[in-house]
């Protein structure tokens, strides 16, 4: 597990060693960190929008004594898969505009509520708790719904936005998106989240409705 003042060493030391400015958005509990909402994770998760800057924050960790490891092997036969170093038992997923199957859209980029800037050269921008949350069921693992669950106790999903954004997804290409967030709800509710039934009725009348589409077009 990685701790706060573990992930934070680190980024100030990927802020030293770099050459010049980058930029990059933490999701996950890499975010949920920055916002008070768990003290420690197993992973670091970070979302870049040009491949030169995730090339470089690599090239640096490298230099510090990180391995690359194939991704499959952690993600299997997914889309979309992050470029993955560690040392030791830490993990770091480096995204690039896609986590798996959702994209980091315009509209979560203009949602981020905090920034941080490391030794100068390393700006980390932290994601709304709702990109986090939809994120979550991008990856689907034990440590996502608990996650989740922590959002939704904490009284941070606007139930709503996570619709639009949903739609937003669809419209970007992502056809799949209503049904993965809609299978997320039914496991948090099943754990003892308390999720919005209106919510979850309304990504059902999405799938529905792609289903209806497709048809029509037979």
């Amino acid at each position: 597990m990685i701790t706060i003042q573990e992930q934070e060493k680190l980024f100030i030391e990927i802020g030293k060693t770099l050459d010049k400015k980058i930029e990059c958005f933490a999701i996950g509990g890499t975010a949920m960190m920055f916002l008070g909402l768990k003290d420690s994770t197993k992973d670091i998760d970070l979302v870049f929008l040009n491949k030169e800057d995730r090339k470089m924050w690599k090239k640096v960790a490298i230099s510090l004594g990180y391995k690359e490891i194939e991704a499959r092997s952690i993600y299997g036969k997914r889309d979309n898969l992050p470029d993955v170093v560690f040392i030791g038992d830490w993990r770091i997923d480096l995204f690039l505009n896609e986590i798996i199957s959702f994209s980091f859209l315009k509209s979560a980029q203009e949602r981020i509520i905090e920034t941080h800037e490391f030794s100068d050269n390393l700006i980390i921008k932290i994601a709304n708790p709702n990109d986090i949350f939809l994120m979550k069921c991008a990856t689907d693992r034990q440590k996502d719904l608990d996650d989740g669950k922590a959002i939704i106790d904490k009284d941070l999903v606007n139930w709503d936005l996570l619709i639009k954004e949903t739609l937003n997804q669809i419209a970007s290409g992502h056809e799949l998106a209503a049904i993965s967030l809609g299978y997320f709800l039914e496991k948090l509710e099943k754990v003892g989240a308390k999720i919005s039934h209106k919510a979850l009725d309304e990504l059902f009348n999405i799938v529905e409705n792609q289903a209806k589409d497709k048809r029509s077009k037979l």
